[in-house]
């Protein structure tokens, strides 16, 4: 076997072979060949583990060459700190964007050839990259747009690396039960293991607690207790068509790794010695545990605010021990390093640095305060009071003294210039204060610790400066920045929709994968019928495999998780996706409340000329929001109702896709006809799934919230389905006493669907009536995301997009257009934007 194995790599690519050598060198290094194991006889999560570390070795000199070009040049570099980076699975990406997926094709055909656990394979390559789990670092939107900004700063060859926390568990793997969200422990970390070196040697120590001490003009913190973090480091991989990108990092914070197994139901219950029952040293490990831990209890509050300082404060000292050593003066911290604050979970930067800066290297206030400012930056996700995070005050002393003294200091400093600004206001100074009503106001932090603060669409950076921080916008106007969100095409183009990207790069050349303004040439076949033809096809294609995917691993399942259907989709219908958190603003209640009246509709006139629809959800609920599990449940009820309906023919049908993550997304994205962006105008920050699903020829149906303003002035609004209040209307019509009745009232489908609902027709136990009367009985009661007031219009619109797609080469068109005008939507111009404007950093090339 082993003369075999010799003489078929001897046909392989030199690049092949050699990664087929250090797969060898791997299994041998590890001990397996004393087993008597080889490529040959090694199971399939062997052959993905040594694939990894193969290539993983293979790019060590890259990586050593960007790190050591960044210091040479002595060139800038920003740290973006994220408590989410949904990196998905990495292993497809990385050899994307090494420009090895016709050597990784040849080894797949070399291993097929030798070893018989894949020889049967119909999809081999598949079987290898689905060992590896999705990364369970995000929830949504903010941690695939920090993927999305990593993978965009080493392919423009900047240096920006990531600073985030390891979790143990995710947010959590969701099941759906008896079309209930349950919260199960989402192991990913173990697969991932190939990407991470863990560096021990710079392990630093998280201090929480103690008292301050004052000696001889000098603060320090006694009888505090310590956490030791270490630091996991994976290579985030820039796409270069020649093999050497820059390789910048994401370093992951991790308390010492935790043993035995966490009873998950404990923790979304505050009981975190429960939880880690069996974890050695169960209150450091528990710091790991999940992303976002349940918050609607005292100790989920606690481990929140220590997670976040986690971050903050083991990233920083590893940040000021690399500059350190690098021979410079901590004077000058803030010419070389930028921090960057994504959302304000890591408002924390600005005091802890300001601590270091002050009681470690002896600095005076006014030097460390601007020095501070000069390194920070804040991006702003949220219009949402609710979502701007707020700390009580007796927390963060008793848990941070010293660091809450230094935001007192500032706060004192901050006031006392307002009032300096605007004498005699002093409500002025009550709302812009960092401290007030015994709360500390993270974004008030950030804002005034940094030199800039960016909102992420042209509408949300308007809502900051105009109305939610306009007194801070009026008090330091050239801080405020709009830089609009963006994704990587190389992730939601050229890997997703492999079919897509070959037509595009059969039309226009290559150009696209690192230059998206290319898309434009598109446009020239929009009346072309081959094309069309072709994208169809490509649609289509997609469709099918997702329609299998949903019938063979979407299962109906009941409270015991016992699988009791499955559900055959129509890919001829037109499916219409909804895919984001779960959230009352996003509105997929509202879309639940179409498909109810659709489907009364239908009831009403069984024979009425009807265009297919297949209508699929996908998202997960925080454990601790109830009303957003109300929905999932109710979505669940509608597709029990209508799916089983033998009178509705299969017509109508609803899927709730389970456990949305970055990989069910590359499947869905690409076959989705429709995309649903509904939210309430105003409160959307960006969105970016957005611009994944029109970059994929998925036409949008949706209000001028977001992002979707500049998507449909590129776009045209001809070419989408807007409808709805504009961010004044909702406004005005709030200011006026908008009352839900009226539109019950005057609007009798409205009024048969909130009927229903309400008085026990939708849900076939005492358990689903409860869940539709909580639902409609709290629009009625305070419609304040508007659903009712939208609903008509919506409904209309629907009506245009059914009507729309009976003309398929139409709709091809229509698709081609919006793929075409995507060209502004590319996380690379979003983080050029950063880099020009913000950070002031400059591409470096590695010699």
């Amino acid at each position: 076997m082993h003369k075999k194995l010799i003489a078929i790599s001897k046909q392989l690519s030199p690049k092949s072979q050699q990664i087929i050598t250090m797969m060898n060198n791997y299994i041998s290094d590890s001990g397996l060949t004393l087993k008597g194991v080889s490529l040959a006889n090694c199971s399939i999560h062997e052959l993905y583990t040594a694939l990894t570390h193969a290539i993983r070795k293979s790019i060590m000199p890259q990586w050593a060459n960007t790190l050591n070009a960044y210091n040479k040049q002595d060139a800038k570099q920003v740290f973006y700190f994220s408590m989410e980076f949904l990196m998905g699975r990495m292993t497809g990406n990385n050899i994307a964007n090494l420009n090895l997926n016709k050597e990784l094709q040849e080894i797949v055909d070399f291993l097929k050839a030798v070893n018989p656990k894949l020889a049967n394979s119909t999809d081999a390559k598949n079987e290898l990259e689905k060992i590896e789990e999705d990364w369970g670092l995000g929830n949504g939107g903010l941690g695939r747009l920090a993927a999305c900004f990593l993978d965009s700063g080493a392919t423009l060859r900047l240096p920006l690396h990531g600073m985030g926390l390891w979790y143990d568990y995710g947010i959590f793997k969701q099941e759906i039960r008896d079309g209930h969200q349950t919260e199960q422990p989402d192991v990913w970390g173990d697969n991932a293991m190939p990407w991470m070196i863990k560096n021990n040697s710079g392990a630093v120590a998280v201090k929480f607690g103690g008292h301050m001490s004052v000696e001889h003009g000098k603060c320090e913190i006694k009888g505090y207790e310590s956490v030791a973090m270490v630091p996991f480091i994976a290579p985030v991989i820039g796409y270069s068509s020649d093999g050497k990108p820059n390789i910048n990092k994401l370093t992951l914070w991790k308390v010492n790794p935790q043993s035995g197994a966490i009873n998950f139901p404990a923790i979304n219950s505050g009981d975190y010695h429960g939880a880690y029952r069996n974890v050695i040293n169960p209150d450091h490990a528990v710091l790991n545990s999940v992303l976002y831990p349940n918050d609607n209890h005292t100790p989920g509050k606690v481990l929140r605010l220590m997670q976040e300082f986690s971050l903050v404060s083991a990233g920083l000292q590893s940040i000021v021990s690399d500059y350190l050593k690098s021979g410079k003066d901590i004077s000058q911290f803030g010419e070389t390093v930028g921090l960057q604050i994504n959302d304000t979970h890591a408002a924390l930067l600005v005091p802890e640095l300001m601590r270091i800066l002050i009681d470690e290297h002896n600095l005076s206030w006014q030097d460390a305060w601007e020095i501070t400012q000069k390194t920070i930056a804040y991006t702003n996700h949220t219009v949402l009071g609710e979502a701007l995070e707020k700390w009580d005050a007796g927390l963060l002393r008793n848990l941070l003294p010293r660091q809450y003294n230094i935001i007192e200091e500032l706060n004192l400093n901050f006031c006392n210039q307002i009032r300096k600004q605007f004498p005699v206001d002093e409500n002025k100074v009550r709302g812009m204060s960092i401290i007030q009503d015994g709360q500390v106001k993270m974004a008030h932090l950030a804002i005034v610790g940094g030199h800039s603060i960016n909102g992420v669409a042209a509408l949300h950076t308007e809502i900051l400066k105009n109305d939610v921080l306009h007194d801070f916008f009026v008090m330091f106007p050239d801080k405020f920045h709009n830089v609009t969100n963006g994704i990587t095409q190389r992730r939601w183009m050229a890997q997703a929709n492999p079919e897509l990207a070959s037509l595009i790069t059969s039309l226009i050349g290559d150009g696209w994968i690192t230059n998206l303004s290319e898309l434009k040439k598109l446009e020239q076949y929009a009346n072309d019928p081959a094309v069309l033809k072709n994208l169809i096809g490509i649609k289509t294609a997609n469709k099918k495999a997702l329609a299998d995917y949903i019938y063979t691993t979407n299962t109906t399942k009941d409270g015991k998780g016992k699988i009791v259907g499955r559900t055959q989709v129509d890919p001829n219908s037109i499916f219409d996706v909804q895919a984001k958190r779960l959230h009352e603003y996003k509105r997929q209640l509202m879309s639940a409340l179409h498909i109810l009246m659709l489907y009364n509709k239908l009831k009403a006139n069984p024979s009425m000329d009807f265009t297919p629809r297949t209508f699929m959800f996908a998202a997960k609920s925080a454990p601790g929001y109830h009303t957003a599990k109300n929905v999932i449940k109710f979505i669940n009820m509608l597709a029990d109702l209508i799916n089983n309906d033998p009178q509705v023919k299969g017509r109508i049908k609803v899927v709730f896709l389970e456990n949305y993550n970055v990989s069910l997304a590359e499947k869905l994205i690409p076959a989705a006809d429709l995309s649903e962006q509904i939210s309430t105008a105003g409160l959307e920050a960006s969105g970016t799934g957005n611009m994944k699903f029109s970059l994929n020829g998925a036409l949008t149906i949706g209000t001028m919230d977001g992002a979707n303003v500049e998507m449909a002035r590129d776009i045209g609004e001809e070419n989408m389905f807007i409808f709805g209040l504009t961010t004044p209307e909702v406004k005005k019509a709030k200011s006026e006493g908008y009352n839900p009745w009226s539109v019950y009232s005057s609007n009798s489908e409205v009024r048969q669907l909130v009927d229903q609902m309400k008085n026990g027709q939708i849900g076939k136990n005492n358990d689903e009536k409860r869940v539709a009367a909580e639902l409609i009985n709290g629009v009625m009661n305070n419609d304040h995301y508007l659903v009712l007031r939208d609903l008509p219009a919506y409904a209309e619109a629907q009506s245009k997009v059914a009507e729309t797609y009976k003309d398929q080469m139409e709709w091809a068109r229509l698709a081609l257009i919006n793929i075409a005008r995507m060209s502004y939507f590319s996380s690379d111009r979003s983080i050029q934007e950063y880099a020009n404007d913000i950070w002031e950093i400059k591409p470096v090339t590695p010699q």
